[in-house]
């Protein structure tokens, strides 16, 4: 019996100490394992070279493949800064704010359509604005870069990734010359009386002439959320949010229809007496264009209407839009039958014999498009249409001509005269003469990182990506060789004003425009 129980005894510590070399085994592998990943940690090359080795490190490079560097992140909460506002000057002339003439550099990443395609193809099928010599000049200049480095060769083949950048000669509308007022700026809004025929932020050909970089360069006010916009030729109470918090209140408020906008307009005509309550859906026409109408598919509005006064000739209209659709308050009032009294898009006669009173008849969204661009090319107006360059473009690449025949290519006479069309008397002698001029330019930091190099350093361009601003001529611009004389203040005025926003513990409002007053009458 004392025999069984030491060989029992003997069994017991035989299976503590089997069990004890386990453990002790577990924790020595464990701690190995901490171990190593804590050196990984440390020295990240170390394991990077590890990984390398596994075949899991950067491709190599065949002989004479391109390197493509990784995409940047971009952080789309980055506001516009000073190195933005520095990219040129205003000057005043005539009532108008103007900016003088910069270079600027449009950037943008191939595109899954351009793979496989070469520079040459995407800037003749994907850059019409612009005629292809253009762009065989601009390579000459360096003006045509990828990944940062100047193709003089545009039969180079595009690959994803790959990071194209564009310096163009940019010329910018005028605007009315009048100051930004500000209403109130408490440190949660900003509120600002907008002037006509500034828009809010860069948009189309705007960019410095727009409410946002006024406020940033004159006054040094960035950051700024915005709340809600007013159309270009709409002048009037803007809000602005100081910070992120205040903004996505506003944004609940307007969500749920508790922020009331009262406007004042002058219409053409005796506008009837009492309220007037229109709730026509409306459908946006062209996105591009920014073209509206009345249709049984829009979207369902509704607006308040009531005269104020009339003066004989015209109405002053006070409008409550209880929706806020794009273009209400102008596409409402033309449907009722008066437009606003100066509206060069929907008070146009391209809209047929009664302006589309009662809603568009007896022509197709196409026919509409087309006429109105043709009606302001012949008044040499089409300043006053909000349509980006590459817009006019697609909208008149079918279109009927005065003789009734049908043309299926882009129609150069429709086309705005945009800064970077090479003109006839524009050579290749031309470009190279000033190419020193353009390479010796001081340089002004760029907005957005650029791609690394194959050591993932910063890349440095042989042109900046901002070229200082300059009076001299540039030699691709078209527009630098064309002599117009400026539009007046009152043909950048519409006759449309948002007088006053009210929430439920704030109201802002602004004083009456001249020709909303009850004596005014038309020049």
């Amino acid at each position: 019996m004392s025999h069984t129980m030491e060989s029992t005894e003997m069994t017991t510590v035989s299976a503590v100490n089997t069990s004890n070399t386990s453990v002790n085994s577990t924790t020595d592998e464990l701690k190995e394992t901490c171990k190593r990943k804590s050196e990984e940690k440390v020295d990240p090359e170390k394991s990077s070279r590890g990984k390398r080795r596994r075949g899991g490190g950067k491709k190599q490079l065949r002989t004479g493949e391109r390197y493509i560097p990784p995409p940047q992140k971009r952080n789309p909460g980055v506001s516009f800064s000073k190195e933005h506002f520095d990219e040129t000057t205003y000057y005043f002339e005539g009532g108008l704010r103007k900016v003088r003439p910069y270079y600027f550099d449009f950037k943008t990443y191939c595109k899954g359509r351009w793979i496989g395609k070469s520079l040459l193809d995407v800037f003749s099928s994907e850059f019409r604005a612009e005629p292809l010599e253009y762009y065989v000049m601009a390579s000459k200049l360096g003006r045509i870069r990828l990944n940062e480095t100047p193709m003089d060769d545009l039969s180079v083949t595009l690959r994803n990734n790959d990071f194209l950048r564009n310096t163009v000669h940019r010329h910018e509308p005028p605007v009315v010359g009048r100051p930004l007022e500000i209403l109130e700026d408490n440190g949660e809004v900003l509120v600002v009386d907008k002037p006509a025929s500034m828009p809010v932020h860069p948009c189309g050909r705007f960019r410095h002439n727009t409410v946002i970089f006024i406020l940033g360069k004159e006054r040094g006010i960035c950051g700024l959320h915005t709340v809600h916009r007013l159309d270009r030729l709409t002048s009037g109470v803007l809000l602005f949010a100081r910070t992120l918090e205040v903004s996505q209140k506003l944004d609940v408020l307007v969500r749920d229809r508790q922020l009331e906008k009262e406007y004042v307009c002058r219409v053409e005509g005796e506008f009837p007496e009492g309220e007037i309550i229109c709730e026509e859906p409306i459908l946006v026409v062209s996105f591009k264009v920014g073209l509206c109408r009345v249709h049984p598919k829009g979207k369902d509005c509704r607006t308040v209407f009531q005269r104020l006064s009339w003066n004989g000739h015209s109405s002053v209209v006070r409008c409550l839009p209880l929706t806020g659709r794009t273009h209400q308050i102008r596409v409402h009032l033309q449907f009722l039958g008066y437009p606003i009294l100066n509206d060069p898009v929907y008070g146009s006669s391209a809209w047929g014999p009664q302006r589309a009173k009662g809603g568009l008849k007896g022509m197709s969204d196409d026919e509409l498009l087309k006429a109105i661009l043709e009606e302001h090319r012949l008044k040499e107006s089409l300043h006053l249409l909000d349509i980006p360059d590459e817009g006019m473009v697609q909208v008149s690449n079918v279109r009927t001509d005065v003789c009734g025949k049908d043309a299926q290519t882009p129609q150069p006479e429709l086309l705005p005269h945009v800064c970077n069309s090479v003109s006839s008397d524009c050579t290749l002698s031309d470009v190279e003469q000033s190419a020193n001029q353009v390479h010796s330019s001081p340089a002004l930091p760029g907005a957005v990182p650029g791609p690394t190099d194959e050591n993932g350093d910063q890349t440095k361009s042989t042109e900046s990506s901002h070229l200082a601003a300059t009076n001299t001529k540039d030699p691709l611009c078209s527009e630098c060789k064309i002599v117009r004389p400026d539009p007046t203040e009152k043909e950048l005025i519409m006759y449309l004003h948002a007088l006053r926003y009210k929430g439920p513990d704030f109201e802002y409002s602004t004083r009456l425009p001249d020709w909303a007053k009850d004596d005014w009458i038309e020049d």
